[in-house]
């Protein structure tokens, strides 16, 4: 019997002592993906580790790996093994993207084209300024 993939891919990025350790069940929102994870490594040399690390233990464990993409700069690896995808930043890069407020946010919850309208207002005032 196989261990479950999402499990695996938190240990492998424990071992190498990914930051901020994020899952996201998106199975509501999207049919590519049943989970996301989102971790945050020190460097771009750690980030790469940890990337590494993950697609060693998934495929040991049996699971086929569909892609990586994003291991020549080591700002932001994405692993994908289908039904979990897992996305490696350095912390700024993560911030910018802020991913997990992006796939947490579901219709009913989403700012009105009204309130959107008005924070642009805002901020392109600012711009100006």
């Amino acid at each position: 019997m196989k261990k479950n993939l999402h499990d695996i891919v938190i240990r492998a990025l424990e071992e190498v002592k990914a930051q901020d350790i994020v899952s996201i069940d998106v199975m509501d929102i999207t049919d590519v993906m049943d989970t996301m994870v989102v971790a945050s490594g020190n460097s771009n040399r750690q980030v790469k580790s940890l990337a590494n690390n993950v697609v060693v233990e998934a495929k040991a464990a049996g699971y086929a790996l569909l892609g990586v993409e994003g291991e020549d700069s080591g700002e932001w690896v994405l692993v994908d093994f289908g039904d979990v995808i897992i996305h490696i930043m350095l912390p700024a890069t993560r911030i910018f993207y802020d991913l997990e407020k992006l796939w947490s946010m579901r219709p009913d919850n989403a700012p009105s084209q009204s309130e959107h309208s008005s924070e642009e207002d805002n901020g392109s005032a600012e711009i100006g300024d």
